[in-house]
């Protein structure tokens, strides 16, 4: 059986188990931690105070405030910066370039890992990932912190499970998450 979640806690114990982000920020408001930012940045945080009994601030990166940017600035040899945020003002003008455009984690990504671009290059990504998406064989890559999502896919994907419901992946996920160690479906064979 999983643990309670206290300060007597051990580091090793604390990362042998799966813990919803609410049961972290609640364990970061009852002992004085941050329980702001991403659930990776709150177990970083409860890690650290497990290890040294020390509270870390969270790391905040300094926010230069710029004007906002009006839709008629922006075109297609616009560079992506650093500091490239996906605003309303950056979204208007993808919808009047692409009319179906939403900010998925695909652009999203692509804007943080390549700076020096420009969004002409954005248009043709966005454009190569809608066509990725009509192969019967595309997968979205489902991002490290969604454990749960990632377990259901690869309870589906598994032969053995073919005729099985969605509700014995989730007895299926609700053992694993109770348990020490990796929370990836190990496949049958």
């Amino acid at each position: 059986m999983r643990p309670e979640l206290t300060k007597s806690c051990r580091v090793e114990e604390f990362n042998q188990y799966y813990w919803l982000k609410e049961e972290l920020q609640t364990f970061c408001r009852k002992h004085g931690l941050s329980a702001s930012g991403s659930k990776q940045e709150i177990s970083g945080r409860i890690q650290h105070f497990l290890e040294t009994g020390e509270i870390l601030k969270p790391q905040r990166k300094a926010r230069v405030r710029k004007a906002t940017v009006s839709t008629s600035e922006l075109n297609l040899d616009t560079i992506i910066t650093e500091d490239q945020r996906c605003s309303q003002e950056v979204r208007a003008f993808f919808k009047s370039v692409i009319p179906s455009f939403h900010f998925s984690t695909t652009i999203q990504t692509y804007f943080k890992t390549n700076v020096g671009k420009t969004y002409r290059d954005v248009v043709e990504r966005w454009y190569e990932e809608e066509k990725r998406k009509k192969d019967p064989t595309y997968k979205k890559e489902i991002s490290p912190q969604f454990e749960y999502n990632q377990y259901i896919r690869d309870f589906f994907a598994d032969p053995a499970n073919k005729e099985k419901s969605r509700e014995e992946a989730i007895q299926g996920w609700n053992i694993i998450k109770q348990s020490p160690g990796s929370n990836k479906y190990l496949f049958k064979n």
